[in-house]
C-alpha cells in the first residue's frame, strides 16, 4: 500500500497533463480547472497518508518504479527515497500547490489560455515531485530540467508581450548555466561511485578526499546559485514577474527556486566534508540576503518588490546552509513557503481589484475597500519582517542564531542588516498600498471590489499557515519539524541554541528589535510624514537612483556577455558574405569557360549513374516484396528454413567442421 501511494502521488497531476492537454479543448474551462486542481488534491492526500507512515516508521524507503538506464557500469532506475526530507517537500508543494491551484482558478478566469496554464501548472507539478522524490542524481536532473522548462513556458505563458517573450527566453538561459556546473557534478559522482543512487554516494562520501568533496561541492554550488537566482545568475527572477502571479507564488516563491536549497541539504554529506564550499555557500547567501533587500527598498512594481523579497529570503536559506544549519534552512524553507506564496497572492488580489495596476505610486487607501486582502497582505508582511510570533520570527532568528554561535559573525551581520531593510521594504510597501491617500486612477477607482471566495479562501488559509507555522521548530532546535529532520538533516556545527539561555534571549530580543525598527522607520517615512522619502530620496539621488536601477547588473551582463555574442554573430555573418560567398563567386567564374563540359558530365554521367542506382534499388524492392505475401504457411516456410540454415551455421561454429564435411558425416 505504501508503495502505491508514493507511486500515486506524481501520477495523479502527470494523468491531469495528459487529459487537459490532449482533450482540454473539448470540454469547459470548469471541467478543465477541477481535474487540475483536483489530481493536485489527490496528490496532497496521498503525501498526507505517506508523511503518517514516516512518522511511524522514518527509516528511508525506496520505492522502484522500473529499471531506466542499464549498460555497463551505469545502472538508473526511476525509483523513489521516501525519507522526513522527502516527505517535507511533498507535503510543502502539494499543499501550498493546491491552494495556488485554486486561487488559479479565479484569477485566470476568461483567460484566452485557460486550459493549457493549468497543463503547465500540472506538469510543473510532475516535475517538482520528481525533484524532490527521486532517489537518484538522474531523476533528479530530470525534474530540475522539468521545472525549468514549465519555469520558460509559464513566464512566457503571454507570448504576444515581447517582455514577457524575452524574461522567458532570459530566465531558460541563466538556468542553464547553473545545469552545466550541476552536470559536471553529476559526472564527477559518477567516476568516483560509479553509482548515482543516494544511498550509497551518501553513505560512502567519506571516502571522498577534501579536494574531490570540494570541487562536487562546488559544481552542486553553480547548480543551486542558478535554480535559486543567487549572486550572481539572479536576475532572471525579477524579470520573471512577467508571468501570471499564480506562476509567481508556486514556481518564483514557494517551490521551484527552493530546489537548489534542498538539493544542498540532501548532499550535506558531501558538504561537510568541503570547508571552502561550506564558506562559499555561506558567503553566496549572506551576500545575496543583504544585496537583494537593499534593492527591494525602492522598487515600484509590487511584484518585483516581493522578488527581489524572494532572492533575498533564499540568501537566508543558503547562509543556514554555509553554516551548517541545514534544518534551520529547510525550516525558513517551509515558513517561507506559506507566508511568500500568501504575499504573491494577495499582491495579486490587489492587481485584480485595481485591473491590471501592479505600480504602488498608483495605490493607496485600498484597506477599506478590499480589507480581506488587506487582513491576509498585513499578516505576511509581519510574518517576513520577522515579528513575533508569526512564522518568519522563528526561522529566521534561528539561522542568525546558528551563524553568531558558530562565530561566522560577518555573515551574522550581513544576515542582521538584511533583517532590517526586509522590515523595513515590506512595510513600505504594506503602507504605499493599502494607508494614505488614494492615488488610484478615477476610472479604476469606482470598480474596486474584493476578489472572489476561490481566491480569498487560499489566503486565508495560507495567512493561518504564517501564523502558526512557526510553531513547528519551538521550542528551538527540539521542535516537531527539528525532530523530524535530524536523522536526515542533522546540523554540522551543533545547535545554536543549546549556547547560554542569556545569549539566545539576546539574540531573539536583538532580532525583534530589529523588526520594529523597520516598521516603526516605514511608518514614520510613508504613513506619518508622507513627503519625507521623497526629500530623502532627493537628497541621495545618486544612491536612489543606483538602487531603482538594481546596480546596473543587468546592463553590466549585457555588455560584457550578451552584446559581444551578437558581434561574434555578426562577424560570423559578415564572414558568410563577404569571404565564404565570395570564394564560392570566383570557383564559379574560374570554371565558367568549362561549363560546357561540366555540364556534359552532369547529365551523362552523374545523372545516369544516379539512375542507374534508383532502377537497381525499385528492382531489388520489386523483387523483395514478393515475400510479403500476407499468406501465413508461405511466412511459416521462411521461418523454418531461416531456423535450419541457423541451426546448421551453430553446429558449424561449435563444431568448426566447413559445411561439406559436417554434411557428408
Amino acid at each position: 500500500m505504501f508503495e502505491l501511494l508514493v507511486l500515486l502521488i506524481p501520477l495523479f497531476p502527470l494523468l491531469a497533463v495528459l487529459v487537459n492537454g490532449l482533450f482540454g479543448h473539448r470540454y469547459s474551462h470548469e471541467v478543465a480547472a477541477r481535474l487540475a486542481y483536483g489530481s493536485v488534491f489527490l496528490s496532497f492526500l496521498c503525501a498526507l497518508a505517506v508523511a503518517a507512515d514516516v512518522v511511524a516508521d522514518p527509516q528511508p524507503r525506496e520505492v522502484v518504479a522500473y529499471s531506466w538506464i542499464f549498460g555497463g557500469d551505469l545502472s538508473i532506475d526511476l525509483a523513489f527515497l521516501i525519507d522526513p526530507l522527502t516527505t517535507v517537500m511533498l507535503l510543502v508543494v502539494t499543499g501550498v500547490g493546491f491552494l495556488i491551484h485554486v486561487y488559479s482558478v479565479g484569477y485566470m478566469h476568461g483567460e484566452e489560455g485557460f486550459t493549457r496554464f493549468f497543463t503547465y501548472m500540472n506538469l510543473f507539478m510532475v516535475s517538482m515531485l520528481l525533484l524532490v522524490m527521486g532517489n537518484n542524481y538522474a531523476v533528479l536532473f530530470i525534474g530540475w530540467e522539468g521545472v525549468g522548462l514549465c519555469s520558460y513556458l509559464l513566464i512566457g505563458y503571454y507570448y504576444d508581450k515581447v517582455s514577457a517573450a524575452k524574461a522567458a527566453t532570459k530566465a531558460f538561459v541563466m538556468n542553464r548555466i547553473g545545469d552545466a556546473g550541476f552536470l559536471l557534478a553529476i559526472f564527477l559522482i559518477f567516476s568516483h561511485f560509479r553509482t548515482l543512487d543516494y544511498t550509497t554516494v551518501l553513505a560512502q562520501a567519506s571516502e571522498l578526499s577534501t579536494g574531490m568533496a570540494t570541487a562536487i561541492a562546488l559544481c552542486l554550488l553553480v547548480g543551486a546559485v542558478g535554480k535559486s537566482a543567487q549572486l550572481p545568475l539572479y536576475t532572471w527572477l525579477p524579470d520573471a514577474m512577467e508571468g501570471p502571479t499564480p506562476v509567481s507564488a508556486l514556481i518564483h516563491a514557494a517551490t521551484m527556486v527552493t530546489a537548489g536549497v534542498y538539493m544542498v541539504v540532501r548532499n550535506h554529506a558531501i558538504y561537510d566534508l568541503a570547508p571552502i564550499a561550506m564558506t562559499a555557500v555561506g558567503i553566496i547567501g549572506g551576500t545575496t540576503a543583504l544585496f537583494a533587500a537593499t534593492i527591494g527598498l525602492v522598487q515600484n512594481d509590487i511584484k518585483r518588490v516581493l522578488a527581489y523579497s524572494t532572492v533575498s529570503q533564499l540568501g537566508y536559506m543558503f547562509l543556514a546552509c554555509g553554516v551548517g544549519a541545514y534544518i534551520a534552512a529547510i525550516f525558513h524553507l517551509v515558513t517561507h513557503a506559506f507566508f511568500k506564496a500568501l504575499l504573491f497572492l494577495a499582491a495579486g488580489s490587489v492587481i485584480h481589484a485595481l485591473g491590471g495596476e501592479q505600480d504602488i505610486r498608483k495605490m493607496g487607501g485600498l484597506r477599506q475597500k478590499i480589507p480581506i486582502t488587506y487582513a491576509v497582505f498585513m499578516i505576511g508582511t509581519i510574518a517576513i519582517a520577522g515579528i513575533p510570533p508569526l512564522a518568519g520570527f522563528w526561522s529566521k532568528d534561528e539561522i542568525l542564531a546558528h551563524a553568531f554561535v558558530q562565530h561566522h559573525y560577518g555573515l551574522y551581520l550581513l544576515g542582521a542588516i538584511g533583517a532590517v531593510l526586509t522590515s523595513f521594504y515590506m512595510f513600505r510597501l504594506t503602507f504605499l498600498t493599502f494607508y494614505g491617500p488614494s492615488r488610484v486612477d478615477p476610472h479604476v477607482a469606482h470598480h474596486i471590489h474584493e476578489s472572489p471566495k476561490v481566491m480569498t479562501v487560499p489566503l486565508m488559509i495560507l495567512a493561518a499557515l504564517s501564523i502558526v507555522g512557526g510553531f513547528l521548530g519551538v521550542p528551538p532546535e527540539h521542535g516537531l519539524l527539528h525532530s523530524f529532520l535530524h536523522p536526515v538533516a542533522a546540523s554540522a556545527g551543533g545547535a545554536a541554541h543549546e549556547s547560554s539561555t542569556g545569549l539566545v534571549v539576546g539574540l531573539a530580543t536583538f532580532a525583534t528589535l530589529t523588526a520594529f525598527a523597520g516598521l516603526g522607520l516605514a511608518y514614520y517615512l510613508y504613513v506619518v510624514r508622507p513627503h519625507m522619502a521623497d526629500e530623502w530620496a532627493r537628497r541621495t539621488s545618486g544612491l536612489y537612483t543606483l538602487l531603482l536601477n538594481k546596480y546596473y547588473v543587468d546592463e553590466f551582463y549585457d555588455r560584457i556577455a550578451v552584446e559581444p555574442c551578437k558581434r561574434l554573430g555578426d562577424m560570423w555573418d559578415w564572414a558568410d558574405r563577404h569571404i565564404i560567398d565570395r570564394v564560392v563567386q570566383g570557383i564559379n567564374h574560374m570554371t565558367d569557360k568549362g561549363a560546357a563540359a561540366a555540364t556534359w558530365i552532369e547529365k551523362h554521367i552523374i545523372y545516369g549513374g544516379l539512375n542507374i542506382i534508383g532502377y537497381a534499388n525499385h528492382l531489388a524492392a520489386w523483387s523483395w516484396r514478393k515475400l510479403q505475401s500476407g499468406m501465413v504457411h508461405h511466412y511459416a516456410t521462411i521461418i523454418v528454413i531461416g531456423l535450419a540454415v541457423l541451426v546448421h551455421l551453430l553446429l558449424f561454429w561449435l563444431t568448426g567442421a566447413t559445411p561439406g564435411s559436417y554434411a557428408m558425416r
